[in-house]
């Protein structure tokens, strides 16, 4: 090979080989990293349970450990993280065990069911910052579910909380073919996948479909109008659905306008099929003063808005909030609950395919 290489060759050969060893040594410290959390999290729930001075340190003991390891990285805020990862995931203890060599670990729990994902399979195929995503969800199913499609579509961990707060797991549920939710991308070299964001409210009864779309929301609600109403609470009036208003010589286009004949006001409702963002809530005070100013009629009280979203954190809704004279309110609304005999059969499929 010597006698006809070129130098470009050369080069593209050495970039090539100190790509895969970057990625396999990167790969490596992310499954040592997972494991050694877990490790972390058995021994802290062990003095928890059994430490003979533990009544000393009571609730300040993760805090009392950051302070006596001052290490970087080893802080409260991980440590809990890691107790809830030993807690969850206890069938990881076997591997942690033969890894580390350490044999005061007891041996791992067994799961019996068939929807849990191989310990190694799981430290092998998904970093710990994916896991942290995954553990926020307190369903079993639920979890190996979101798992399961993170290996299987190589999900950065921004895509996958995308997915998570975007409630794939639901809309899967409620559709049909939950395969046309999860679309590889026509380039086989690239890992993006086309989504559908699809929503649906419990109480709107909407028929198995394909794929439940955002138009087909937007049509349940026109039909389940006076549901609708009964949910948001007394007094509410139906006023328009995408109202269009001018500002700044430009159209924008408001969800929904009702009219509270007990409060005396609009009430201007925008819905997001996604969690909270705080520029959502921008577009809502803009609409709000735009009401305030150009629509109240006489006797009227200043209109108050409100943010339907899939998820909200609540210290990033109360500064948000924070400064806004107009009256502002973020809540989340109730998804359809997904067929669970559905989801599994789809995950049986996905699992052959897998060869899980």
């Amino acid at each position: 090979m010597a006698d006809h290489m070129k130098f470009e060759l050369l080069a593209n050969c050495i970039k090539s080989i100190n790509v895969k060893a970057g990625n396999a040594a990167k790969s490596a410290v992310n499954q040592l990293m997972t494991l050694r959390n877990w490790a972390i999290g058995y021994y802290i729930v062990e003095y928890e349970q059994g430490g003979s001075d533990r009544a000393e340190y009571g609730a300040h003991l993760l805090k009392n450990l950051e302070e006596q390891i001052s290490e970087k990285g080893m802080n409260s805020t991980l440590f809990k993280w890691c107790r809830q990862f030993y807690l969850i995931y206890p069938q990881i203890g076997e591997t942690v065990s033969h890894k580390f060599d350490l044999p005061d670990l007891k041996k791992s729990a067994t799961v019996s069911h068939q929807f849990s994902t191989d310990p190694e399979l799981l430290v092998n195929n998904l970093s710990f910052s994916h896991i942290r995503e995954i553990m926020i969800i307190d369903d079993a199913f639920e979890r190996f579910f979101y798992e399961t499609e993170c290996m299987k579509c190589n999900w950065s961990v921004r895509e996958l909380r995308r997915q998570i707060k975007t409630n794939l797991y639901v809309r899967a549920g409620i559709s049909k073919k939950p395969e046309l939710l999860i679309q590889p991308s026509v380039d086989n070299n690239c890992t993006a996948l086309t989504i559908k964001e699809p929503f649906t409210f419990e109480f709107l009864g909407l028929s198995v479909k394909n794929a439940v779309s955002e138009s087909d929301l937007e049509q349940a609600l026109m039909d389940h109008l006076r549901e609708f109403m009964l949910e948001l609470g007394e007094g509410f009036c139906f006023e328009a659905r995408q109202k269009r208003i001018i500002i700044d010589d430009r159209y924008y286009f408001i969800d929904l306008v009702f009219y509270n004949r007990l409060l005396h006001c609009n009430v201007i409702i925008e819905l997001k099929n996604d969690e909270f963002k705080h520029e959502d809530l921008g577009q809502l005070n803009a609409y709000v003063g735009y009401y305030k100013k150009n629509e109240m009629a006489e006797g009227d009280n200043p209109p108050v808005g409100i943010l339907l979203c899939t998820d909200k954190g609540s210290q990033m809704v109360e500064y948000a909030l924070s400064g806004m004279d107009n009256q502002l309110f973020v809540s989340t609304y109730m998804l359809h609950l997904p067929d669970k005999k559905k989801l599994q059969e789809f995950m049986l499929k996905e699992m052959k395919e897998m060869g899980m």
